[in-house]
């Protein structure tokens, strides 16, 4: 990161799938997220750019940001990592780069580019009141129209609590401070799905509300 003069704004955390798991020892990777790239919306729409003749996709994912650490140690189960959580996002991540061949090669490949993120939109706020209950909101993500993806957080080892849990000790084992407000994108739900220019992605949350976005050149 020091080789980009650019500040962090979050972190990306992505599954690692089996065998390479085992091989690894983590079932989690991640990736910073640059400031400039993320972008909050709400319940309006923008352009997200990617690059060109690489790799692009979307996912639907839960944005979490980080409190004040107040002295607090590292969370032991997903109940603790609540306490280091002052809001939560619907939102979408961004996969994109100028490597095509990126997911195919393996994650070690994708962690040695920013954990392929290329950039991060926030939508509506999930109330506090829903937190406990984020495995029961069903969210597909759309693109051009058609549905291509249907999931919960049910489905995801365990869960954007888990991801930031794995953030925060992977943090503090690489002795990197976190800091109140940086965001984390939890994990893809419905899958990664890749996209085009111009391609309209929508992703829908149940009741709590809906994201969109255009992909740019």
């Amino acid at each position: 990161m020091k080789l980009w003069d650019l500040s962090v704004g979050g972190w990306k955390v992505g599954r690692v799938g089996e065998p390479t798991a085992t091989e690894l020892g983590a079932d989690r990777l991640v990736g910073p997220i640059f400031s400039n790239t993320i972008v909050e919306v709400g319940s309006a729409e923008c352009s997200m750019p990617v690059f060109r003749d690489g790799f692009a996709a979307a996912e639907a994912e839960f944005m979490l940001r980080l409190a004040s650490p107040d002295g607090r140690a590292l969370p032991a189960n997903n109940e603790e990592a609540m306490d280091w959580i002052d809001d939560i996002r619907i939102g979408i991540e961004i996969a994109s780069s100028p490597y095509s061949d990126i997911n195919r090669d393996g994650p070690c490949v994708t962690i040695s580019d920013h954990g392929n993120n290329a950039g991060l939109i926030l939508g509506q706020r999930v109330e506090r009141d829903l937190w406990n209950d984020l495995n029961s909101i069903d969210v597909a993500l759309g693109i051009n129209g058609e549905t291509v993806g249907e999931a919960s957080v049910a489905t995801m080892l365990d869960g954007p609590f888990g991801a930031a849990r794995f953030l925060l000790a992977n943090l503090h084992a690489r002795g990197i401070e976190p800091q109140p407000g940086w965001w984390i994108s939890s994990g893809a739900i419905t899958g990664v799905h890749e996209v085009c220019p111009d391609d309209r992605i929508v992703a829908h949350f149940g009741s709590v509300g809906e994201v969109a976005c255009r992909i740019g050149p």
